[in-house]
């Protein structure tokens, strides 16, 4: 499995993210850049999870069908001819970080896949879709953990 590198220019990897990307203050989605995307793949599928939410993992971010020359997104930005998945906010697109008040600070997951063939999802997929359209196609990944707290 190829090792893709991913950053922010908001965050480092296992550092808080700021406030201005979470649900408090608009959804806006931070800035993430990748490098190392291997050359045999045709589609990429970035998601980001909350796996310390009280109900369990929280969905807060699917993006399949980014193009593999893409090297990141801005903040904000809405990739070009992506497909958008339907976050844990039953909503399409980036749902910022929002753990409960007092909980300890939560860890979010910024997670890119890339896929040796297509995985044909259409909008508003879920993360059980997801699953099940990358399974043997994944040739590479990269992770970036932010963590947040109220």
């Amino acid at each position: 499995m190829h090792e893709i590198e991913m950053r922010s220019a908001a965050f480092n990897d296992h550092a808080m993210i700021p406030r201005e990307y979470s649900h408090q203050a608009g959804d806006v989605s931070p800035p993430l850049e990748w490098t190392g995307v291997p050359d045999e793949a045709v589609e990429l599928v970035l998601t980001c999870e909350d796996p310390d939410a009280p109900v369990g993992t929280f969905v807060h971010w699917l993006v399949a069908g980014i193009p593999p020359e893409t090297g990141g997104v801005d903040a904000g930005e809405q990739v070009t001819d992506a497909v958008p998945g339907r976050n844990d906010y039953g909503t399409a697109g980036y749902g910022g970080p929002h753990p409960p008040p007092g909980d300890d600070p939560h860890r979010y997951f910024f997670r890119l896949t890339a896929l040796a063939e297509p995985s044909g999802l259409r909008p508003g997929f879920t993360v059980d879709d997801l699953r099940e359209a990358v399974e043997e196609k994944v040739v590479g990944t990269g992770t970036l953990v932010g963590t947040f707290g109220r």
